[in-house]
């Protein structure tokens, strides 16, 4: 019996969801297309009927990750009010629930350093993500794309070092720190 129409792209769109679990928390190289496709309860030999190659999945997890990441902070935008939006997303974005639940959180501080030794592909949709998570900071907050560029980079390193370190106290302050200077840096440039 045949499966029903759309099957296939359904269990593509949940093995790009597995992956992109798998990579915000292991990163990329670390991660196995068994693992991967045993979080679906698939075989890993099936792999092969979605994706080409694990970069094209990498490729196409980068995409998923970040639309995931700018609809998610879009929604905490949108709930809180009487504040900027702009100061809710890095408040979402700094938080201890973000630097803590890694598995939902933004790819761009989980995989940084891994793209970099990743193919001309995958770099070039990475590029292309984070151009559009530079424009999403740069448009919420009414800013130039230069200083958006500035205050993700300060977001995504405060976020990394945050999780880096085993001292929580530090974490937390590096956590508040990031807010306020990213917040600053805004105010003074819009």
């Amino acid at each position: 019996m045949p499966y029903p129409e759309g099957h296939k792209i359904k269990v593509r769109g949940r093995i790009i969801e597995s992956a992109a679990k798998a990579f915000r928390t292991n990163g990329i190289r670390d991660i196995s297309v068994p693992f991967i496709m045993k979080g679906v309860g698939l075989t890993h030999g099936g792999f092969y009927s979605h994706f080409d190659n694990k970069e094209q999945l990498v490729s196409e997890t980068c995409q998923y990750a970040i639309s995931d990441t700018i609809s998610l902070l879009q929604k905490a935008a949108e709930k809180e009010e009487g504040k900027p939006k702009i100061d809710t997303v890095i408040d979402y974005y700094l938080s201890t629930y973000h630097r803590d639940q890694t598995e939902v959180g933004c790819i761009l501080p989980a995989l940084s350093s891994e793209i970099s030794r990743s193919s001309e592909e995958v770099r070039q949709v990475f590029t292309r993500e984070l151009q559009r998570m530079i424009d999403f900071i740069s448009t919420l907050a009414q800013i130039n794309k230069s200083t958006g560029s500035a205050v993700l980079s300060m977001m995504v390193g405060t976020l990394v070092l945050a999780r880096s370190v085993n001292d929580s106290k530090l974490s937390d302050s590096l956590l508040e720190t990031g807010k306020q200077q990213a917040k600053g840096i805004i105010k003074t440039n819009q």
